[in-house]
């Protein structure tokens, strides 16, 4: 098949990309941006669009299909031109789902973890050589891509983003993948650009829970609200909720517990105890024993930009992290905390989601980076721009965030010289972001000189 694919530069859509062409598709595609590491894995594959942007003369007939991205806007050139030649479009959701449709689909929903927990699923049956296809939203150490479709595994592994299809498909994508197997790993408000209210982003969990057919399994934590709105669904199943797999720290290191032995991770946080748990849930489905599943667990590392460690001696670690909701950047300072209690911890977060640069969301941080020491808010005139957002006011984050300690700027090298003038050995540094601070990265070797 010959397929185009309008939002090419993606964290999934250059991945699928990739893959489809492995398969033997002629692909091409089209972007207004595109960062690293997507602009290196397409040029890598000849697959780097040779100029950018969005080309309506770039749709032809001979295109058997399009597939479109929620970053491609529904006045797009591209996507006009397809509909003028009446070609076949669907969004990546949809092909998804096309692709796996007679498969066992295993959607991983939730507001958070849900990268780490596909991540812990797809690691556990890679060890145990079990066939499954994937997809998930980041690099998972031990595979060469985010996403294998294949004919023959009879089950695929989903994370299941709430976040809308396409501008074409204003539905969210775990609705879409229609699971058979459907996993809730906690709530909290997010995208507050299509979800203008928590009741309306409640609501997306429960649509999604409803989907989850009598013969099929329902996972979810045990938290209030989520079985609020459980006991609200139309539900076709009883649900099987899940608490924190049993763990223990010693000395700044997590260890899981079973049947009176002790599995050491080399993942941290209790978050990722929770995620644990969830993992353990859907790996138990799947007919895993649960001592299989232990030992697997102790060789897992974080997935991409999921508490990834950047660097290590002995007086300085850096972590680099996804967290852009208030819970996710709550629970990565708290994890880097409990695992450093004696550091100095300097946090930096850079609101990138049209969630955090709206200003009527932007309270929803209220203390969330309260326990480190030193805090830093970055935010781009660049990306409200191409969000078409209104300029925010520094005044107006200070007050929202609401804490001691704390600076705000627009202009990234402000990071490194903030970082230089107060740090103090030994010291742990979180930068956290789901974009990537403007291409900006941290001069580690500056940092050493100044304090040495």
């Amino acid at each position: 098949m010959k397929i185009h694919i309008i939002a090419i530069g993606g964290a999934v859509m250059h991945q699928l990309a990739i893959a489809l062409q492995q398969a033997g598709h002629i692909v091409s595609g089209s972007d207004d941006e595109i960062f690293n590491p997507a602009k290196e894995n397409l040029e890598k594959y000849n697959l780097l669009p040779c100029e950018i942007g969005f080309f309506a003369d770039r749709i032809t007939p001979d295109i058997d299909l399009i597939i479109s991205g929620m970053h491609a806007k529904a006045n797009n050139p591209e996507l006009t031109e397809a509909k003028k030649l009446n070609l076949d479009v669907l969004s990546m959701p949809e092909f998804i789902y096309q692709h796996s449709k007679n498969k066992h689909r295993i959607v991983i929903g939730g507001s958070h973890g849900k990268t780490t927990v596909t991540g812990m699923i797809m690691h556990v049956l890679r060890l145990l050589n079990k066939q499954f296809d994937y997809l998930v939203g980041s690099k998972v150490v031990g595979f060469d891509f985010n996403i294998k479709l294949s004919n023959e595994a009879p089950i695929m592994i989903i994370e299941g983003d709430e976040y809308l299809a396409s501008t074409e498909l204003p539905i969210p994508k775990f609705i879409i993948y229609k699971p058979d197997v459907g996993l809730i790993n906690g709530i909290d408000w997010d995208h507050a650009n299509v979800f203008p209210s928590f009741e309306n982003y409640l609501e997306q969990f429960k649509k999604f829970a409803e989907m989850v057919p009598s013969d099929g399994a329902l996972f979810a934590v045990d938290e209030p609200i989520v079985r609020k709105i459980l006991d609200e669904a139309q539900l076709k199943l009883t649900p099987i909720f899940y608490k924190t797999f049993p763990y223990f720290v010693e000395n700044g290191h997590f260890f899981l517990k079973y049947q009176e032995k002790s599995y050491p991770l080399q993942i941290f946080g209790k978050h990722n105890m929770q995620n644990i748990s969830a993992a353990h849930k859907i790996c138990e489905y799947l007919d895993i024993d649960t001592k299989d599943f232990c030992e697997a667990m102790m060789s897992f590392r974080s997935a991409n930009k999921r508490l990834e460690k950047l660097y290590e001696n002995k007086n300085l670690v850096v972590f680099r992290d996804f967290a852009h909701a208030p819970s996710k950047v709550r629970a990565t300072i708290d994890a880097v905390r409990e695992h450093y209690p004696d550091r100095q911890l300097i946090s930096v977060f850079e609101l990138h989601t049209y969630s955090s640069l709206n200003q009527n969301f932007l309270p929803q941080y209220s203390k969330t980076m309260q326990n480190s020491d030193i805090s830093i808010v970055f935010y781009s005139k660049h990306a409200l721009e191409i969000k078409q957002l209104p300029d925010l006011n520094t005044i107006d984050i200070i007050k929202a965030f609401d804490q001691q300690n704390l600076f705000v700027t627009t202009i990234v090298n402000d990071i490194q010289n903030i970082i230089e003038q107060y740090i103090k050995l030994p010291a742990a540094i979180v930068l956290m972001s789901s974009g990537n601070f403007d291409n900006w990265e941290l001069n580690i070797n500056t940092i050493k000189e100044i304090v040495n």
